[in-house]
């Protein structure tokens, strides 16, 4: 089928109004590339598609498994020229006017997600999670958020990566019955997307991806294609076969290793040779060991670079993806088994130029351990928390990352660790953090990082829940609240609120202390909670209490307490 594109625009009306020429032109852009589709469409309709007679057809069947209801087997045979329409030779060739054939949704089929992906059944709808194996239908809108990808399938086997922070909205996904040809149209409103889509079956099959500001049209071909934002021009990049690019003013046929720019009311730039791909840089780059690095040479005339990590068995499926001013990248998480490394440079014009390729294999290693504390959004009360996990069979170390962001971009800690218990020595201040933990084999292989878990330093005091001193033997017990299994307890008290001058210190396995009775007045109480691995926890904030002088020689009675709440 040859390229469908948009014909070259009159002039656009003109308009009352200085502020209003922007509108009359995005108007007169949505006009043209309708009148494009209709006239291509007019096109299709006037053209047949071919059938080759298989033994044992009839024209009645034939009619029924192709025809529109309401078109009778006697006209196809009529535009046949079909003299015994009981007898068909085998090996003949039938025509069936295009607009003659049944025609039915044919809905595409999302067969891989990665991060945040929404859809929106139509305009009016609310927005859902997408998952592996929906199928979106005409008047569908895709979006990805921020690190997010999703890979679509459509009938006729043509697949469709949609990058992160893009929207899509598909305006027609039809088939015409069971001829295997494919009617796809959508609208990329922002972001970017990769298209490898499969020869065309006949002459109504079209694959049609139309930006703000030109209109691509392809069959049997690979290419990129980019709604530019911030008032950038949309960019076709194309790798393998042709790509027809129609704008307001204009079209250019774009054959494989050339892209073309196309702003808002401009005719498509003339073919742009596109950078070569970066060379690798052995020394800097480590694939089959995560996080994995990679390095490559600067090349000229680049003003950024562009990272992908795809699939090796099914390269549209997006792994990870990253964009880099920078000549490395690191890749800190991603799922076992072989890969392919994408990098390009990044003209100063936006077109991304040829790919470096390099395969690789991801080995699974050893199993992210189970996590024990802190507990998935647990409020931790020290600086200094105690992370514990399981063990892993195989596993003869681990690897722990603490960072603020989810995606720990940047980790503020990132330990290796013999065993299964880990206190950082450096305090962190109060907020919120994540942590995540992965094995490490006794060939120094490291496995996958498990989810990560979010957790919070609090610096929030407790409420000891004191009750009034009671009368004693001369004694006063002082309890408090008891910690967790293999924790011990550090007593101090004092008459001075800073304890600066101390009355008491003791340390105890118990929560409790029992004590000479001091004399009367203001007491200063204060308990230190000590970990089963000498870890001293800050102290809880000091308690008041008072002892009148009338209890001081009070006689009989039990022992007086001070119910304390220890960290």
């Amino acid at each position: 089928m040859s390229p469908i594109a948009a014909p070259a625009a009159a002039s656009a009306p003109s308009a009352a109004s200085p502020a209003a020429r922007p509108r009359a032109r995005r108007f007169a852009a949505a006009l043209l590339a309708l009148f494009a589709l209709a006239g291509a469409c007019g096109a299709v309709q006037a053209q047949d598609w071919s059938y080759r007679v298989r033994p044992g057809d009839t024209l009645w069947d034939l009619g029924a498994k192709h025809l529109k209801t309401g078109i009778n087997w006697r006209r196809l045979q009529e535009h046949n020229g079909i003299a015994d329409p009981y007898h068909l030779p085998p090996g003949t060739r039938m025509r069936f006017p295009i607009g003659w054939l049944r025609i039915q949704p044919a809905k595409a089929r999302v067969i891989a997600v990665r991060g945040a992906v929404n859809w929106l059944a139509s305009d009016r709808s609310p927005a859902q999670l997408v998952g592996e194996g929906l199928r979106l239908g005409i008047g569908s809108r895709l979006e990805t958020g921020p690190g997010a990808s999703a890979t679509l399938e459509f009938a006729d086997g043509s697949r469709m990566t949609v990058q992160d922070n893009s929207a899509v909205v598909f305006d027609e996904l039809s088939s015409y019955g069971s001829t295997g040809m494919v009617d796809t149209r959508m609208r990329l409103q922002r972001g970017r997307a990769s298209n490898r889509v499969i020869p065309a079956r006949g002459p109504a099959s079209r694959y049609i991806i139309q930006t703000p500001s030109a209109t691509s049209s392809v069959r049997g071909t690979r290419f990129r294609i980019a709604a530019g934002d911030a008032g950038a021009a949309d960019a076709t990049e194309v790798l393998e076969g042709k790509v027809e690019v129609g704008a307001q003013r204009g079209q250019v046929l774009v054959t494989p290793g050339y892209g073309t720019l196309a702003g808002r009311g401009d005719a498509p730039s003339a073919p742009i040779a596109l950078l070569a791909a970066p060379q690798l840089d052995p020394a800097a780059t480590v694939l089959d060991q995560l996080p994995a690095r990679a390095g490559w040479n600067a090349v000229p005339g680049a003003s950024g670079y562009r990272i992908e990590v795809v699939r090796d068995d099914a390269p549209e499926v997006l792994l990870f993806e990253q964009s880099t001013a920078d000549t490395r990248v690191r890749i800190d998480d991603l799922p076992p088994g072989r890969q392919r490394l994408l990098v390009r440079a990044v003209a100063g014009n936006g077109l991304g130029g040829h790919d470096l390729v390099q395969a690789f294999t991801v080995d699974a290693g050893p199993a992210p351990p189970l996590t024990l504390a802190p507990l998935d959004g647990q409020s931790v009360r020290v600086p200094k928390p105690r992370f514990e996990w399981a063990k892993v069979e195989g596993a003869a170390a681990s690897r722990v990352q603490i960072a603020r962001d989810a995606d720990f971009a940047q980790p503020l800690l990132d330990e290796t660790v013999r065993g299964q218990r880990w206190r950082p020595e450096r305090a962190l201040e109060p907020g919120s953090y994540f942590w995540r933990v992965a094995s490490r084999d006794g060939d120094g292989r490291l496995g996958r990082f498990g989810n990560a878990l979010p957790f919070q330093i609090s610096d929030a005091p407790l409420d000891p829940g004191l009750q009034p001193p009671q009368s004693a033997q001369g004694k006063l017990t002082l309890r408090w609240q008891r910690g967790e299994p293999g924790q011990r307890y550090r007593v101090q008290m004092s008459r001075k609120p800073d304890f600066s001058q101390l009355l008491l210190e003791r340390e105890a396995d118990e929560p409790q202390i029992e004590l000479d009775r001091p004399g009367g007045g203001t007491w200063h109480v204060r308990v230190q909670t000590i970990e089963d691995d000498g870890y001293a926890a800050p102290y809880g904030p000091a308690q008041e209490i008072r002892l009148p002088c009338r209890l001081c020689y009070a006689a009989g009675g039990t022992g007086a307490l001070l119910l304390l709440l220890a960290l």
